[in-house]
């Protein structure tokens, strides 16, 4: 019985280190970019949309379509970025297993 009671406190201690990791995440911001830099999106660990930048000389109303390009390529660089960062906080305590609803 004593084996069992110590796994449980060390469950409940790992149970609370990812509960902190994951707290840590939402502070945490990643930058995706395209076109140079002329696009910037910002997100956090939780994959909340922060902020999006745009340089004025990418901004051509005849060319509405390559903006959204450069937008769409930058948010894609952010999430992947995210999940980087995700894989690498959290992966400690799953063991790299990818567990769908964690993150």
């Amino acid at each position: 019985m004593r084996n069992m009671n110590q796994m449980m406190k060390q469950v409940k201690k790992m149970q609370q280190e990812m509960a902190k990791a994951q707290q840590e995440l939402e502070q945490k911001e990643v930058v995706g970019t395209a076109g140079g830099g002329v696009v910037k999106v910002t997100m956090n660990g939780h994959k909340q949309l922060k902020g999006i930048e745009i340089a004025p000389e990418v901004v051509d109303p005849d060319d509405v379509e390559m903006l959204q390009d450069l937008i769409t390529a930058a948010f894609n660089e952010a999430m992947k970025q995210v999940d980087e960062l995700v894989a690498k906080d959290l992966g400690k305590f799953t063991g790299g297993m990818n567990i769908p609803g964690l993150f």
